[in-house]
């Protein structure tokens, strides 16, 4: 399902002084898909190419390793879900926690798939994606992170 994109005002108070607050939705798109398996919130999704047609597009799964990177990645999921629920990702902007490899620190290009499904490691000279970049170290294999827009 397709979302507006709204330009967003970088002032944190409005011209009357009333506070808008920082959040972390701030300059993020998230669009809904339908889950094709179970996706744990914080997973990298791709596009579920085992669907016929438009919903090869529609349906997301858990990234599969692909040792590149994974060219179908198209964000982090914010909730988990079950075949066939419906799943927010984000698509472009902040992501707080996005599975992640456990040598991610901040400043670290990140390709998702490369070596656990729903998880994105540091990029290598060999990879063919870049899906976003870290925030932050890991801890416990989750980061905050800035999903690059491809969808």
């Amino acid at each position: 399902m397709a979302t507006s994109t709204l330009i967003q005002s970088l002032d944190l108070t409005f011209s009357d002084g009333t506070a808008v607050g920082n959040t972390p939705s701030n300059r993020r798109q998230i669009e809904t898909f339908l889950a094709g398996g179970t996706i744990v919130a914080g997973d990298w999704v791709a596009f579920d190419t085992t669907e016929t047609g438009a919903a090869r597009v529609a349906t997301v799964v858990q990234a599969g390793i692909v040792a590149t990177g994974n060219p179908l990645v198209v964000g982090v999921a914010l909730v988990g879900a079950d075949a066939g629920e419906k799943v927010d990702v984000v698509v472009a902007g902040l992501a707080t926690n996005a599975n992640v490899d456990g040598a991610v620190v901040a400043g670290s290009p990140l390709s998702a798939g490369a070596a656990v499904a729903g998880r994105a490691g540091i990029a290598t000279a060999a990879s063919i994606v870049v899906c976003g970049v870290a925030l932050e170290a890991d801890v416990a294999n989750v980061a905050s992170v800035w999903v690059y827009k491809q969808f």
